[in-house]
């Protein structure tokens, strides 16, 4: 069996293993290393799941998505009623600042926009319209209040990143320009390279993150 038939059988074994994902509606080719999903998910969130499974699989290197999402009949909503659900669970959710946060809606799709001072912030508005009924698409245009304490950051993402287990030694370089950091080098997987990402947007200062790290 060649390296991409046994790439393509563990991705859809993950995809099978994964509750939130409707396997049997997505199928799945390999090759060098690049996973394609096809085929149609029932929500916006059951699509995204089917994504970050895949993307977990060892062997991965990149994840091409190519998954429409057909509501059921049961999750269809109209723009009004979606905005006016994201309006009231923004309000609920406790990690993202009161009123910071614009929802557009337009057939399905969102669009958020606003500045908050952390990513864990950005991520949080997305996370939280993401499994809403009625979605079948976030783009995510929210900014990051530029900060000043930008001096120490390098040093501290490198400190960050060698206090996880995920990495050893050396492998990855950390240069920043004002509040841009930019990660270069190689990680083990998909998983590692989102890892390290995660760490440098963790950084104050960081207002944005140049992922160029390799999957060795």
């Amino acid at each position: 069996m060649s390296h991409d038939a046994r790439l393509q059988k563990a991705v859809l074994a993950e995809l099978n293993w994964d509750p939130s994902v409707p396997a049997g509606h997505i199928g799945v080719t390999a090759n060098n290393g690049v996973v394609t999903l096809s085929g149609h998910a029932g929500s916006y969130a059951a699509k995204y799941a089917a994504e970050r499974a895949a993307a977990r699989v060892d062997g991965v290197k990149a994840v091409a998505e190519q998954i429409e999402v057909q509501l059921e009949d049961r999750f269809k909503r109209g723009d009004e009623a979606i905005a006016s659900a994201i309006v009231e669970r923004l309000a609920w959710d406790t990690t993202i600042p009161a009123d910071c946060i614009k929802a557009q809606v337009e057939d399905g799709w969102v669009s958020l926009r606003g500045e908050v001072r952390w990513h864990f912030q950005k991520d949080a508005a997305e996370v939280a319209v993401r499994p809403l009924a009625g979605v079948v698409g976030v783009v995510n245009h929210i900014t990051l209040k530029p900060r000043v304490d930008v001096t120490d950051v390098s040093n501290d993402i490198r400190t960050a990143l060698h206090r996880s287990w995920f990495f050893d030694g050396d492998t990855i370089k950390v240069s920043v320009d004002g509040g841009t950091v930019r990660l270069t080098g190689s990680v083990d997987s998909p998983h590692d390279r989102m890892v390290a990402e995660r760490t440098a947007w963790a950084a104050p200062g960081a207002v944005k993150v140049e992922n160029m790290l390799e999957i060795a």
